[in-house]
């Protein structure tokens, strides 16, 4: 028979164990942790067995843990062919044209530059500042009645030299309430760059991020 002072040591044994399983969910793989759980149903006290509740619960906790392991694994694995599909579709990008987000700044290397805007709704009137690189207001067009959606002004540019340069675009409905206006670029991918796990494409001598790209060809693609 065991003396009680046997039987403290076990059962302080086991306590500890138990204690160390836990604290094992967290820093641990599940291979140890199914060591020091098998550890302390070897060495629990047999007359004050594990408590049944305690062990399901330690066992909810391992299932836990081998499930998201398993989920880990398989959302890293799922990023990875992510930013792979990614980075192929920006490379087949090159040569062909798009339309993307930008800031509203544009290079002009001839006579005349396409600027672009979408609406977003039917605006009675819409004005569109261009200003050179000293923020100096160069020019001026007003448009009336233009439908919602993509809208593309060609600007003589040959008075005003080539250059860089920015625009802006402001928009009213046919109540005088304000439209939003969002600056676009339209050219061709002449180069891909890949910076900070960010696709960049090279459009009319910019970068341009490919989260930005809005359609190909007229082809829509998630911005």
């Amino acid at each position: 028979m065991m003396s009680d002072a046997s039987i403290n040591a076990v059962g302080s044994s086991a306590t500890s164990s138990a204690s160390s399983s836990k604290t094992a969910t967290k820093s641990l793989g599940k291979d140890d942790f199914l060591k020091m759980l098998l550890a302390q149903l070897k060495n629990q006290d047999p007359l004050k067995p594990l408590d049944g509740t305690e062990f399901a619960v330690q066992l909810a906790q391992f299932s836990s843990l081998e499930q998201l392991n398993n989920m880990n694994s398989e959302l890293k694995n799922l990023g990875v062919y992510q930013m792979t599909q990614g980075n192929a579709q920006a490379v087949s990008l090159i040569g062909k044209e798009i339309t993307a987000l930008q800031s509203g700044s544009f290079r002009v290397e001839g006579t005349s530059a396409n600027l672009s805007y979408r609406l977003s709704q039917d605006a009675g009137r819409v004005t569109v500042k261009i200003y050179d690189l000293t923020g100096k207001l160069v020019d001026t067009i007003e448009s009336t009645d233009q439908k919602a959606g993509l809208q593309t002004l060609q600007w003589n540019a040959g008075r005003f030299g080539k250059g860089d340069y920015t625009y802006e675009v402001s928009a009213l409905d046919a109540a005088g309430n304000a439209v939003t206006a969002d600056t676009m670029m339209t050219g061709t991918v002449t180069a891909v760059q890949f910076k900070d796990k960010t696709v960049y494409l090279t459009v009319n001598g910019q970068e341009i991020a490919f989260n930005n790209v809005v359609s190909v060809r007229g082809t829509t693609a998630s911005p």
